[in-house]
């Protein structure tokens, strides 16, 4: 049995069923910059960077060599009862990079995890305050969070984890926001927001959201008056206001951070994937004062939750290495120059007949197309451009690494292109492109 058919026999992949169902996998032997090289030497641009984390290309030599370090010297010892150099460096680095009222920082093992602890932070936070009541969350329509159960009950109701209601906790839901960034604010916009608020604030602990821009659900860009109009909200009913900066921070969106654009402060925020440049998994919660002294003094006076994995130091030196790499600055004009790259590459894609938007935020491109087409038709773009891209739902898009050049960035838009010209599959032939 070749290593290719032990892996489609036994080897779950995301998404993904076993066996001769399986989809074809590409074997990939090693990263080198926007690169994935695969095992017969063919290399393709990693234009959705790997899910989104790979911001500063595959191995890059800086965080590479930390991680070999750190693997030297301390590769993991239990947080609980320990701390050590990295962790204490690196949330130094984080709270000085942070809105600066969000100074108190929470290691998780991934992003999923840091969006669970966010609302138990929440949640035990209006406990402690005397409102054990308050315990469910309002999200939007259209979002995303996660695939541990309580993520999935905080994202999209209608999304991809439709199968798994049953064991869900039910929670709120505001409709997906409608304005685009640079459209016209309309108050009505935030209507449905008004009304589960004025409906059930007395059992919300928290609002959530992905500020700005919504991920693996809907692809989808909104205006920055949704998060001040939370704010207000939040305030108004003593709820705290979250923000998932999972996928948009790190300049993805512009902006180190997507609700900068808003001028919102969050009680609680949301960090991971770009975190170690895609290197290694992490992801932290960062809470203010005003959540972490209620809690500490709240009965009990300890936040109810500990990875095994929690700080692990050669995931936090990854991380120094990251943060080092964005704070030598220049980022934000790189995303600015990706964004004008994928503005001239798809002029014009919006006019083919199966396409029904096109939108572009930072070093996001997304093409919503009417109907998927096949796979196979998918997995010839792919090889034919040499771009790794994975669609899902009616979504073709890219969010390379944010060190990517105009080259690379015309190859990108030339495979969306190709998709984007090509025929709906039928819907018993489209297979499934989920994220």
């Amino acid at each position: 049995m070749t290593p290719l058919d032990y892996d489609r026999a036994r080897i779950w992949h995301p998404y993904a069923a076993l066996g001769e169902s399986a989809p074809p996998v590409r074997l990939a032997a090693r990263g080198e910059g926007l690169d994935i090289v695969l095992a017969d030497g063919r290399r393709l641009i990693d234009a959705v960077s790997s899910w989104w984390c790979v911001a500063h290309g595959h191995c890059r030599p800086e965080i590479v060599d930390a991680i070999r370090r750190q693997a030297g010297i301390l590769p993991h010892v239990m947080f609980g009862g320990f701390t050590h150099f990295p962790a204490i460096e690196l949330a130094e680095r984080l709270a000085g990079m942070a809105p600066p009222w969000l100074d108190r920082v929470f290691f998780a093992d991934s992003g999923s995890i840091s969006v669970e602890v966010a609302a138990k932070m929440a949640v035990q936070y209006q406990t402690a305050l005397g409102h054990p009541e308050k315990n469910k969350l309002l999200a939007l329509k259209g979002g995303y969070h996660g695939d541990t159960s309580l993520c999935m009950a905080i994202s999209d109701p209608d999304g991809m984890h439709t199968l798994f209601r049953g064991i869900m906790t039910r929670h709120y839901f505001a409709d997906k926001p409608a304005l685009p960034p640079g459209g016209e604010w309309r108050d009505e916009a935030a209507e449905s927001l008004r009304r589960e608020m004025a409906l059930h604030g007395g059992e919300i602990a928290a609002v959530i959201c992905e500020p700005v821009f919504q991920a693996a659900n809907a692809m989808n860009f909104y205006h920055c008056n949704y998060l001040r109009e939370m704010r207000r909200l939040c305030d108004e009913y003593g709820a705290l206001l979250v923000f998932d900066e999972i996928a948009a921070g790190f300049h993805r969106t512009g902006p180190l951070w997507a609700h900068g654009r808003a001028g919102v402060e969050p009680d609680i925020m949301t960090v991971g994937k770009a975190l170690t440049g895609g290197h290694v998994s992490l992801a932290a919660t960062l809470a203010s004062a005003k959540v972490a002294d209620a809690i500490s003094a709240g009965s009990p006076n300890a936040f109810m939750h500990g990875p095994t994995y929690m700080a692990n130091p050669i995931a936090c030196a990854a991380a120094i290495a990251s943060l080092d790499l964005f704070a030598k600055g220049g980022y934000g004009e790189r995303v600015a120059e990706i964004e004008d790259g994928f503005r001239r590459g798809l002029a014009g894609v919006e006019s083919l007949p199966n396409v029904a938007d096109v939108r572009i935020l930072g070093a996001v491109a997304v093409v919503e197309l009417r109907g998927m087409p096949s796979r196979p038709d998918v997995d010839g773009v792919i090889d034919s451009h040499g771009v790794w891209l994975r669609p899902f739902g009616k979504f073709a898009y890219a969010m390379p690494p944010l060190v990517s050049d105009a080259k690379a960035v015309s190859r990108i838009c030339g495979a969306l292109g190709d998709i984007a010209s090509r025929e709906a599959a039928p819907v018993q032939e489209a297979g499934d492109f989920h994220e």
